[in-house]
């Protein structure tokens, strides 16, 4: 399933299975023991429940309920009997009312309980001249600039009439007459992706100020029905000189920049260790940077200076590497950097950069066809490389004191021994979880952590029989941050990085009748490996095909090489999981996704 530690925003629930009690039970077998690695597992003789765990809160319209129990004997739930796979797996949905929700199991002599308390996603509404808890923004301090627009929201009853004042400013703040409420990311997992109108109360108004200097903290009032009530709020705003500005530099190895002020807010170019920018607003603990992205405050240093760091570029030169062509910018300031790749394209923009441009070198090249570079505004310039191949295979972007250095990978050298036709080609495995992150779970407890490890070191046998070098990121059961998994993806750079999982879904889906195969990937140069490799396991395991997604996880984001993820059925479903234990399916799996990755090279 999706490893979420610092993606923070999306399938929350999903980690929820992963952290289910299990009964401890006498009579066992032993599931997945290729390998070495085995699991002790319900022998499905007593009813058991997997999912969801005791006193599990959710937001969700329904709830699944994960578990197996002896094929031979009926399993009702509430007094309905429930659809049951072969050997005797379930995954039923309920619809859950606001509040308390308790679901009685029975199989044969045995019964179990589960209480779902579903929480409301909307603050409480009150019911007299008074505000939501917590409903007040800014919630935090903020800085803008003279004339920008800062904003205020209140949730108050409907009806009232809600203001807020600071210094000598009364703005009023009215109700739209419809809020549309997006659905969280993980909602297109479970075909819900609509927008709904919101019901609540939510009052909005803007305003601007031109003074430089700290404005305090506004002061919120709402009336109704002949009674007020004034509430201070919890974030001071302050106006900022663009004339005198705070300078930063990223000291983080790569800063981390967004498109707003939160890790809910989409990733832009990680910005090189060394940039320099100016802060042109703040909101809590993030910063928003003169080219527009947001970075946390603690991935950066200030400098001891208020001059907007400017540079020029002149001369541009190239070098040859055996494995990579690194194009070297040589700048007076480090600068914000922006990456864009395309079909046989990739563009490096850099801000608060001017041309002085008169000669480039770039010699004849086996992967570079050309260069163009353009002066887009006064302080952007767009360079672009024209490649002699469509299939990119990963790029490094570093600052050497103030020199930017563009490291593009050359494709890898195919082998001609039609017996071998990896040989030469380096691929990194990673089992996804381990340790104390079991992942998903089957309806017999047989953990996610462990499929992904049967399956990563038969494939490695696999590949290394076709010639190929392969890398795992782990080989036992152990603890091993996303981040320790990216770095060893960016420090062997191989030609091809996997990580392997299987898949749970979020509260609200369907268990018992979703199914499949699905693939994710980050960059571009990962795009056609991931649609080559889905497209052959789809068709030559005759699997369901749950989708190729553009996503935003921690093991597609690394760029030093195509990076991709596997999702390699539904742990979670009855029949499915079937499939995903079975020993021999397991062996002919490894050795389809084997094939499927000598027929992306073909």
């Amino acid at each position: 399933m999706f490893n979420l530690g610092e993606f923070e925003n999306l399938h929350q629930n999903i980690i929820n299975i992963s952290r289910a009690i299990i009964p401890l039970l006498s009579n066992t077998i032993v599931i997945g023991g290729t390998l070495g690695l085995t699991t002790t597992v319900n022998a499905q003789e007593s009813l058991s429940v997997v999912y969801p765990p005791e006193e599990h809160q959710t937001t969700a319209e329904q709830i699944f309920i994960i578990g197996t129990s002896s094929p031979k004997t009926e399993v009702l739930i509430n007094g309905q009997t429930i659809r049951r796979s072969p050997q005797g797996h379930f995954a039923p949905s309920f619809p859950l009312k606001l509040g308390e929700n308790i679901f009685t199991l029975r199989g044969g002599n045995q019964e179990q309980t589960v209480t779902v308390t579903r929480i409301s996603e909307q603050p409480t509404i009150p019911t007299g001249a008074s505000f939501a808890e917590n409903s007040l923004t800014p919630a935090e301090d903020i800085a803008r600039l003279p004339g920008e627009l800062i904003c205020f929201g209140a949730v108050a009853p409907p009806n009232a009439q809600v203001s807020v004042r600071l210094r000598n400013r009364l703005v009023t703040l009215v109700s739209p007459p419809e809020l549309v409420q997006l659905p969280a990311n993980s909602a297109v997992l479970i075909d819900n992706n609509q927008p709904r109108t919101a019901d609540i109360s939510n009052y909005q108004g803007c305003t601007s100020f031109s003074r430089i200097g700290n404005l305090g903290v506004p002061k919120f009032k709402v009336s109704l029905n002949g009674k007020q009530v004034t509430q201070k709020g919890t974030g001071a705003i302050e106006i900022i000189s663009p004339d005198t500005p705070e300078v930063i530099e990223v000291i983080a190895d790569t800063g981390t920049a967004r498109t707003g002020p939160s890790t809910d807010y989409s990733r832009l170019t990680p910005l090189p260790q060394g940039t320099r920018a100016s802060v042109t607003g703040k909101e809590g603990a993030w910063l928003r940077l003169d080219y527009g992205a947001w970075i946390k405050a603690e991935e950066t240093q200030t400098l001891s200076t208020n001059v907007p760091p400017r540079s020029l570029i002149r001369s541009i030169t190239s070098r040859k590497l055996p494995t990579a062509t690194e194009i070297i910018l040589p700048l007076q300031v480090p600068v914000p950097v922006k990456i864009q790749q395309e079909d046989q394209k990739i563009t490096l923009t850099l801000y608060n950069t001017t041309a002085q441009t008169d000669t480039i070198r770039l010699d004849d090249d086996s992967f570079i066809k050309r260069m163009d570079w353009q002066q887009v505004t006064p302080t952007e310039i767009a360079y672009t490389f024209h490649l002699k191949t469509a299939q990119q295979s990963g790029y490094d972007l570093r600052y050497e004191g103030t020199n930017l250095v563009l490291s593009l990978r050359h494709p890898p050298k195919l082998s001609s021994n039609s017996s071998l036709p990896l040989q030469g080609i380096r691929i990194l495995l990673d089992p996804g979880h381990g340790g104390s992150e079991s992942g998903t779970k089957g309806p017999t407890g047989y953990p996610e952590k462990e499929m992904n490890l049967v399956i990563s070191k038969l494939l490695e046998k696999d590949l290394q029989q076709l010639g190929a070098t392969v890398y795992l990121t782990r080989e036992s059961d152990r603890d091993l941050s996303l981040k320790d998994r990216m770095t060893l993806i960016d420090n062997i750079k191989p030609d091809l990085a996997i990580s392997i999982h299987y898949n749970a879904l979020p509260d609200g889906g369907d268990a018992e009748n979703t199914q499949g195969i699905s693939t994710f990937w980050y960059h571009p140069q990962a795009h056609n490996f991931a649609v080559s490799l889905h497209n052959y396991l789809v068709t030559k395991l005759n699997r369901p095909d749950y989708g190729v997604f553009w996503n935003n996880l921690a093991l597609t984001r690394p760029h030093t090489a195509p990076s991709i993820l596997l999702e390699l059925g539904f742990a979670i479903n009855p029949w499915e999981y079937e499939w995903i234990s079975d020993p021999q399916e397991q062996k002919r799996l490894s050795k389809v996704i084997a094939e499927g990755i000598v027929n992306y090279f073909d």
